[in-house]
């Protein structure tokens, strides 16, 4: 009943017996693994689970000659054996040990015995990418409820945690060169409650301090977890420009964002405005020690830098023919900046457009498959994220009482049936690029961490196994290891849509969805496509 599927697994004569009186041991690369599942265990057996001394049974943590993130898991009377090529393979195996056990193993207090089937698993990643994004911007999350989404992505075995800090609604990461990006660009005095333009009324705002990434991040790294940090830039901006605006392209002054939407400010592209951002992101590499920043570069709108005498002036000093390779240009220089600083720029698919980045960038491809045809076949490393197969904010059903009513629908066996590999793309060598893919979870009208748990669970789940398991798919068989599944989620209680639909406190009337109109949203992918067709 594990998820995701493991790549083997066979049930083996007998069963352990897991109570207060099991030890834990573990050879010195893996002690790390050794102490946080001992912490996840101990309340729940009554024990200490500590090594040396009677026991009753024995959990040993073993270094071995297997890939990184590979493990191979044999549990039978008197003892579990995990062995790995390194401490994500350990973690990954003391995952499979949790789900193996009881439900109850998920509590944090109430000790009692337990037992798990004697098995033998042997496992690994299919994807090095396994990844979710979290968007902070559109609606704040509490830095506990990250630390907890953290905790539910390393029980579905993911590693890239993708935090889209910033937008036009909100700045949510402090800076210390420039405070105003958080005391003026992380507030705003009302929302959007949904796509009929209907306000609330209500404040909102919050941002994390520096420490409080440092905490998030170490966290994360705990469990095997990198934090992507997402800038985004030259759109999606407003609420930077609303702290500071002379990065703007106006000379009234703007307020933080407060409706949905692709917004028209953008930032200038004077080298004031791009200094600006390179002292931004200095800050930015101190807190995350990963070897990827997302630049951003989606849904920047031109029309401000069409009639900007400025944004023209550049353009012709330095040979560009349109606004698309003016944006390209302001990418490079961030890019540069990046690079030289030894990280690896990622971006969304647009970054591509007015000429693209060198080889280097990796690319987030999320309006259908054609940017990850093209991505890969230009050289660069892929990221697959098509918006109608792992956007976990659109909605769930047809049902008019669906709380986020949203998009096209989005079914638990629709991102089940995902494959991060384009058709296009298989048998061919560039599909060595697809080196992974990410779900993603938008909050425009996700307002609260109980609204996240619906939106996610059980699709992420769904996805999770997308992205570990081989590509071969049984959806009967995921259902049947979803409801033991759902047992789990219930234990750590996660508020996940039902099988039976949306319950009494999650239905929001009057909050309206975009229509459901298969014509509608097909205009829209091939507006989204048309200056991707011309790179092929």
């Amino acid at each position: 009943m594990i998820i995701p599927r493991p790549v083997r697994l066979r049930p083996q004569p007998g069963r352990f017996v897991l109570d207060d009186r099991t030890a834990l041991e573990a050879d010195p690369p893996l002690t790390r693994v050794a102490a946080w599942l001992r912490g996840e265990l101990a309340p729940v057996t009554g024990g200490e689970l500590l090594p040396g001394g009677p026991a009753s049974g024995t959990i040993r943590l073993r270094h071995a000659a297997l890939p990184e993130e590979a493990y191979r898991l044999t549990s039978g009377p008197g003892e579990v054996l995990i062995e790995a090529g390194g401490p994500a393979g350990a973690f990954y195996g003391a995952q499979t040990l949790r789900q193996l056990l009881p439900a109850h193993a998920y509590r944090r207090a109430g000790a009692r015995h337990m037992e798990l089937p004697a098995v033998l698993v042997e496992d690994r990643p299919r994807f090095a990418w396994r990844g979710c994004l979290l968007d902070v911007a559109r609606h704040f999350m509490t830095k506990h409820h990250v630390l907890r989404f953290i905790d539910l992505m390393a029980m579905h075995k993911l590693n890239v945690l993708h935090l889209h800090l910033t937008d036009d609604q909100g700045w949510r990461v402090e800076i210390r060169r420039y405070p105003r990006l958080t005391e003026v660009g992380g507030w705003r005095k009302e929302s959007q409650t949904g796509w009929n333009g209907a306000m609330d009324g209500r404040p909102h705002g919050g941002y994390y301090t520096q420490d409080d990434i440092r905490e998030i991040v170490a966290y994360a790294a705990a469990r095997h977890i990198t934090v992507v940090p997402e800038i985004d830039l030259p759109g999606h901006t407003q609420a930077a420009i609303a702290a500071y605006p002379e990065l703007g392209n106006l000379t009234t002054p703007l307020e933080v964002g407060t409706t949905w939407g692709i917004g028209v400010n953008v930032l200038n592209v004077e080298d004031s405005t791009i200094e600006f951002f390179t002292h931004v992101f200095d800050e930015v590499l101190e807190l995350f020690p990963g070897p990827y920043i997302c630049v951003g570069g989606d849904e920047c709108r031109k029309d401000q830098w069409k009639t900007s005498p400025a944004a023209q002036r550049r353009m012709a000093e330095l040979g560009l023919r349109d606004e698309e390779e003016l944006q390209s240009w302001f990418i490079g220089r961030i890019g540069a900046h990046l690079t030289a600083r030894g990280r690896r720029v990622l971006g969304w698919e647009e970054i591509l457009e007015g000429g693209g980045p060198d080889g280097g960038a990796t690319v987030i491809a999320w309006r259908g498959d054609l940017g990850a045809v093209i991505a890969a076949r230009a050289g660069h490393d892929v990221i697959a994220a098509p918006n109608t197969e792992v956007y976990l904010d659109y909605r769930q059903s047809a049902r008019e009482d669906e709380p986020v009513p949203f998009g096209t629908v989005l079914t638990v066996e629709d991102v089940y049936a995902f494959e991060p590999v384009p058709a296009e793309l298989r048998g061919d060598p560039a599909a060595e690029r697809v080196i992974g893919a990410q779900c993603a979870v938008w909050t425009e009208l996700i307002d609260s961490d109980r609204r996240v748990d619906y939106m996610a669970f059980p699709r992420l789940s769904a996805f999770a196994e997308t992205v570990w398991s081989p590509p071969e798919r049984d959806f009967a068989d995921f259902s049947r290891r979803l409801t033991a599944h759902l047992d789990r989620l219930d234990t750590i209680g996660v508020e996940y849509r039902r099988p039976g639909g949306p319950l009494p406190w999650q239905t929001r009337p009057g909050v309206p969805g975009r229509p459901e109109d298969p014509r509608a949203w097909q205009a829209t992918l091939d507006a989204w496509t048309s200056n991707l067709r011309g790179l092929r």
